[in-house]
C-alpha cells in the first residue's frame, strides 16, 4: 500500500470517527446506567449559595426588562442581578427591585470577558457563585434551584439547558434541533460517562474564585471566550457538571442573516480554539483522565455541516476509487442519522422541529455561506441582533 492510499484512509478515518463517536458513546451510556447520585429530583441541597446572575447587553435593550422579570421570579432568594449595559442607551431602563444593579460603562467594552468582569468588579458583596444569562434569554423558575444541587455536590463549574424560546421560522427549529443533539451528546451524555458538559455562552454558572482564577489574566476579544473557558477549566482537570433540569430559553435566529453572521462567528471560533483538544487529550493520556481525555476528543470535532459534508463527499469520491469504502461511508452516515434522532427522541422535542428537518440541506448551504465569512466573522457584528420578525 502507498504511502499516498495510507494518508487517504487516515484522513477519512480522522473525519468519519466523528459520526460514530456519538452512538459508541450513547451505547455505553445505555449500558453503565444512568448515576442515581445526578437524576435524583428529590435532592434540594443543603446549602443556599449566594449567586451573582450577570446579564450581558451590548447596543440592544429591548430584551432586557423580560429577561429581568423572568429572573425576579425565581423559586430562590440569595442573588442580585448585575445588568451591563455595553454601548447601550440606558434611558428607557428603569428597574425598581433593588435586587437589580444596572451598570453602564464609560468606554465601550466590546467583550463578554470584558462585560463579566467589569460586573465582578462592582460586586455589591462576596457572591460565592456567577451565572451568567444572555440578555435575549427567559430564565425558568427552578433555574437556580437546579443550578444549586451541583455545587452542593461539589462540583464548581455547570452547565444548564438552553431551549429555544420561539420556533416561529424554520431556522429556529433546526437551530433548536441543533441544541437539543449537543445538549445530550455533549451535556448528558458525557457528563454521565465521567468527562465534563460542553459550555454553551449562557445558562451556565461557575464559582466565581474559578471563574477569576481561569480567565482574570486573558483578555478575550471577539466570540468564543466560553471554548476558552471550558479549556482552563479542563486542563486543571475539573469537571464542568451537566444539569439538565435548569432550563434557559433562548432567543433563535429566524433569518438568513441572522444565522449567516451568528454562525460565521461560530466557526470562526471553532478554527481558532479547537487545537485546545489537543493539549487536553495528552493531559487526559498522561493523568489517565477520563473527564479530558473524552473532551479532548469533542473539542477536536468540527461543526456539524462540516464533518456531514465532508462524509457525503468522500462516499462519493470513493465511488471512483473503492466502492467498499462508499458503503462504509454510507452506514457510518446512517449511524449518525440514529443518533441524531436518539437525541431529539431524549428530550420533549416539538413537533415543528421533526417537521424542520426536511430543510437541513438549505440550513447547510447558508452554513457554507457562513465559511465565506468566517476569517472576518467578528468584524461583521459583535452579538446577534433580534428583531422578532418571523423568518422562512
Amino acid at each position: 500500500m502507498s504511502f499516498l492510499q495510507i494518508s487517504w484512509i487516515i484522513v477519512q478515518i480522522l473525519i468519519g470517527y466523528h459520526l460514530v463517536l456519538p452512538f459508541i458513546l450513547y451505547l455505553i451510556y445505555k449500558i453503565k446506567g444512568k448515576s442515581k447520585r445526578f437524576s435524583e429530583r428529590g435532592f434540594q441541597g443543603s446549602r443556599e449559595n449566594d449567586y451573582a446572575i450577570i446579564v450581558t447587553a451590548y447596543e440592544q435593550t429591548t430584551l432586557l426588562p423580560a429577561v429581568v422579570d423572568s429572573i425576579l421570579k425565581l423559586n430562590y432568594a440569595n442573588y442580585l442581578i448585575y445588568i451591563v449595559a455595553d454601548k447601550c442607551d440606558i434611558s428607557n431602563l428603569h428597574f425598581e427591585n433593588e435586587k437589580v444593579i444596572l451598570l453602564k460603562p464609560e468606554t465601550v467594552l466590546a467583550s463578554n470577558t470584558r462585560s463579566h468582569f467589569f460586573a465582578i468588579a462592582n460586586f455589591k458583596r462576596k457572591h460565592d457563585v456567577l451565572t451568567i444569562i444572555d440578555s435575549d434569554n427567559i430564565v425558568d423558575p427552578n433555574y437556580l434551584k437546579e443550578i444549586n444541587v451541583f455545587f452542593d455536590l461539589g462540583f464548581e463549574a455547570v452547565q444548564g439547558t438552553r431551549a429555544a424560546k420561539n420556533l416561529n421560522s424554520t431556522y429556529a427549529c433546526l437551530d433548536a434541533a441543533r441544541d437539543i443533539y449537543y445538549h445530550f451528546y455533549d451535556g448528558e451524555i458525557l457528563f454521565e460517562l465521567g468527562s465534563s458538559a460542553t459550555l454553551a455562552g449562557s445558562g451556565m454558572a461557575f464559582k466565581v474564585d474559578l471563574y477569576k482564577e481561569c480567565l482574570g489574566e486573558l483578555d478575550i476579544s471577539g466570540a468564543g471566550f466560553d471554548k476558552v473557558l471550558q479549556a482552563q477549566i479542563l486542563k486543571k482537570d475539573k469537571r464542568i457538571a451537566f444539569a439538565k433540569e435548569a432550563i434557559v430559553y433562548d432567543e433563535k435566529t429566524v433569518q438568513s442573516e441572522q444565522l449567516i453572521n451568528q454562525r460565521s462567528r461560530w466557526i470562526n471560533t471553532w478554527f481558532k480554539y479547537f487545537g485546545y483538544g489537543f493539549d487536553i487529550i495528552y493531559k487526559g493520556l498522561k493523568n489517565f483522565s477520563v473527564n479530558q481525555f473524552l473532551f479532548g476528543l469533542i473539542l477536536l470535532r468540527p461543526p456539524l455541516f462540516m464533518f456531514i459534508l465532508s462524509a457525503v463527499l468522500f462516499g462519493f469520491a470513493n465511488l471512483f476509487i473503492s466502492q467498499e469504502y462508499s458503503i462504509i461511508w454510507l452506514i457510518a452516515l446512517v449511524v449518525f442519522v440514529i443518533s441524531f434522532y436518539i437525541s431529539l427522541k431524549n428530550y420533549p422535542t416539538d413537533k415543528r422541529i421533526y417537521r424542520s428537518l426536511i430543510n437541513i440541506p438549505k440550513f447547510i448551504y447558508f452554513q457554507l455561506v457562513s465559511l465565506m465569512y468566517a476569517r472576518s466573522a467578528n468584524n461583521r457584528s459583535v452579538a446577534t441582533k433580534h428583531n422578532g420578525n418571523n423568518g422562512v
